[in-house]
């Protein structure tokens, strides 16, 4: 059976082709390609794997032949994804824009409104006419949550009991609702979790669905108008051509955290535990400020390799070259007052001078910029920069290449290697599976005695280190669960505990005329400990269980085949990574310092009022963020842990029953089937493990640069 087209076959062979000479190149993606260049080593191991799994379906297996496809189709689907957070007026849009190397494509002036995380699918395998884009709409259920409760600001309110900051919420809901159906009409009810589909791409197109307009109806009186459909659509997915890539990237531009129902903050925090890679957009006049707390508290939550921030906006400072050091120890203080990801990368740059390098344009700078450029080229220059010419210098200045840099980086060191290592391990399997069933075959043609071999009772002892493996993993996650449960619990009364006796001793010292206020960092950083603690246990706990599966399955190849110890072996699937914890960055009531505090504060009549309803309130705030570390990350990896498990076994059920199935050949068939291409695919065999053995193991790696 043929398990894949040919047209994705002859695609495969080509992605090991796929960039052209740099000389070759128009000049953006030129730019392009030497952005992201520290991709190929990834790429280049990629590919390895994909040539051997090619020579591995040389080898005429079919039984082997589904495994074979279906990893290559993993390999060829695997898309590195970077997410964006940032302040309002940082420029990260446009600095999105010219990440993909596509200025002006994603609106700069947003809808204070909108909650649209688009996600920007950059590759060097769509073509141009091939260029399309989806947007989903919320569903009925999320919309009517958002005007009915108000979103995360409503419920904070509603358990602060601020009335006026509730009917504020309400009013403005009622304002967008109004302007939703005077924008959709009777259309509105029916799009609700509907989505629209476009065979083609441009900035146009992308404005009517995720920026502020007014604009009115076309003739169909429902596709045209900028911004029209903005308040409701949940996201939008872009499909995008950049020939100067060497592999699909995706870049996932987000909404931000500060918008007034916290919608954002929730699609914000969704959308950094599913990449690996996040970048924080600053404002060079901003940096780091109180205003930021949201975005320090989100960081902090993710392990700081994988944190980079990028300063935008240095073209509208006066010095730069003297002010960028300034701004660079600013925020470092700033994140290790607040706890922050102190390690993370520090970036400098313009989405402004990227834009006019793509573009060609370097005549529209404007004098003010072009100043800071002059400034920042002549400190450069200093420092040893030479480029060749003038729009090259400003790509280097702009800051791009840098982040292009860091972000291949980190995907090499994360997300890509566990790629790599997950699919050369696996096609590592098929390979010795293939081996020791030719050699067994082999055997037989020579004469050599070989039992047979009941597929039935194979497939019993195969089930019953399944179970075996699956009850213990289950009992060992469980136990985890269990005790991670216990400790966030423990954090929980704990915070409770302090944060109530240090508001008692508040009032019996100032009594109520002074507003009092606590910090919730320390609550977070017990939270965070005791889900490490989980995540750390866990992974050991799994690679004990996978690696006692594979050595089972060993032994069980060895001895229903009669192979000796050196005959065979197998590699245990690797450990799937833990969420990082990004829920703990979410608002909750101790975070927002208003007005409603105040007026919270001095509605209570006693001390015993201040600290009963205290608790209640900031004991109903932590629930859902207890509740999401077990529902949203601690869950997600045992659900993940038992996946990579139950694929493992099946996959060599597969090649266990197939070999069952050879013993029982008749001899005639056997000799006939060896002896066809007999040499051709013992090479095809050799040069496959040949390919596989130059990808060491991760583990063999990191020991080699920690000896280094």
């Amino acid at each position: 059976m043929n398990f894949i087209s040919h047209v994705e076959e002859e695609e495969m062979k080509q992605d090991r082709s796929l960039t052209a000479p740099a000389a070759q190149m128009p000049a953006n993606d030129r730019l392009m390609a030497a952005a992201y260049r520290g991709l190929s080593p990834l790429v280049q191991e990629l590919r390895t794997v994909d040539e051997a799994l090619e020579a591995l379906l040389k080898v005429g297996d079919a039984e082997a032949e589904h495994a074979i496809r279906d990893l290559r189709r993993q390999i060829r689907a695997f898309e590195p994804s970077v997410t964006m957070i940032g302040q309002v007026k940082a420029g990260k849009t446009s600095l999105v824009n010219a990440m993909v190397g596509r200025p002006g494509l994603l609106p700069a002036d947003i809808n204070p409104w909108t909650s649209v995380i688009t996600s920007l699918h950059v590759s060097p395998r769509i073509r141009e006419s091939a260029q399309h884009a989806r947007f989903r709409f919320f569903s009925e259920e999320e919309w009517s949550n958002l005007l009915s409760r108000g979103g995360r600001v409503g419920e904070l309110a509603r358990r602060a009991g601020a009335d006026k900051e509730l009917e504020t919420v309400r009013e403005q809901l009622e304002a967008m609702r109004e302007k939703s159906r005077q924008r959709l009409g009777r259309s509105f009810e029916m799009l609700l979790g509907q989505e629209h589909d476009y065979g083609y791409v441009d900035a146009e197109l992308v404005e009517r669905y995720v920026c502020l307009g007014d604009e009115g109806e076309g003739e169909d009186g429902l596709d045209s108008g900028q911004g029209r459909f903005a308040d409701i659509t949940k996201s939008a997915e872009l499909y995008l051509s950049q020939r100067g890539l060497v592999w699909p990237i995706c870049v996932r531009d987000t909404p931000g955290v500060n918008d007034t129902f916290l919608v954002r903050e929730q699609i914000t925090v969704n959308a950094i535990r599913s990449s690996r890679v996040c970048v924080v957009v600053l404002s060079a006049h901003q940096a780091l400020s109180t205003v930021d707390m949201a975005l320090i508290r989100m960081i902090a939550n993710i392990r700081a390799r994988d944190v980079i921030i990028f300063v935008n906006r240095v073209d509208e400072l006066a010095d730069p070259a003297r002010e960028i050091p300034e701004i660079r120890e600013s925020i470092r203080a700033t994140l290790k007052a607040q706890n922050g990801p102190t390690d993370a990368a520090i970036l400098f740059g313009s989405a402004h001078w990227a834009t006019n390098a793509l573009a060609g344009e370097l005549n529209t700078l404007g004098k003010a910029s072009a100043d800071a450029l002059v400034n920042l080229a002549e400190h450069e220059v200093r420092g040893g920069l030479s480029e060749p010419n003038a729009e090259e210098v400003i790509w280097n200045l702009s800051g791009l290449p840098a982040l292009g840099r860091a972000i291949s980086e980190r995907i090499l060191q994360g997300e890509g290697r566990d790629m790599v290592e997950q699919a050369a391990r696996a096609a590592r399997n098929i390979a010795r599976g293939l081996t020791a069933s030719r050699s067994l075959a082999a055997e037989r043609v020579a004469g050599v005695g070989t039992r047979a071999v009941a597929k039935g009772a194979l497939g019993s002892e195969i089930d019953k280190i399944l179970i075996g493996a699956e009850e213990e993993l289950e009992a060992e996650l469980g136990r985890l669960v269990d005790a991670l449960d216990a400790r966030l619990d423990g954090a929980r009364r704990t915070f409770l505990t302090r944060a109530t006796a240090a508001l008692v001793k508040h009032l019996e010292e100032n009594g109520d005329d002074k507003v009092w206020t606590y910090d919730p960092t320390g609550l977070r950083v017990l939270l965070r400990s005791g889900y490490q603690v989980f995540a750390a246990k866990s992974a050991k706990a799994t690679s004990v269980v996978y690696d006692k599966t594979a050595t089972a399955l060993e032994a069980l190849f060895r001895g229903t085949f009669e192979l000796s110890d050196t005959a065979f072996a197998l590699e245990p699937p690797p450990v799937p990574d833990a969420p990082p914890p990004v829920t703990l960055g979410q608002t909750i009531a101790l975070d927002i310092k208003g007005n409603w505090w105040t007026r919270w504060w001095r509605r209570r009549r006693s001390y015993a009022a201040f600290a009963e309803e205290f608790s209640g309130m900031i004991d109903a705030e932590i629930a859902p963020m207890v509740a999401a570390l077990k529902d949203e990350h601690a869950e997600v990896f045992r659900k993940a842990a038992h996946d990579g498990l139950q694929s493992f076994i099946a996959g060599q059920r597969r090649s266990l029953l197939a070999m069952a199935a050879q013993t029982e050949e008749r001899l005639d068939e056997l000799r006939e089937k060896m002896a066809q291409d007999a040499e051709a695919r013992e090479k095809s065999l050799e040069n496959a493990t040949a390919l596989l053995a130059g990808l060491i193991r991760t583990e063999q790696k990191e020991q080699e640069r920690h000896d280094a």
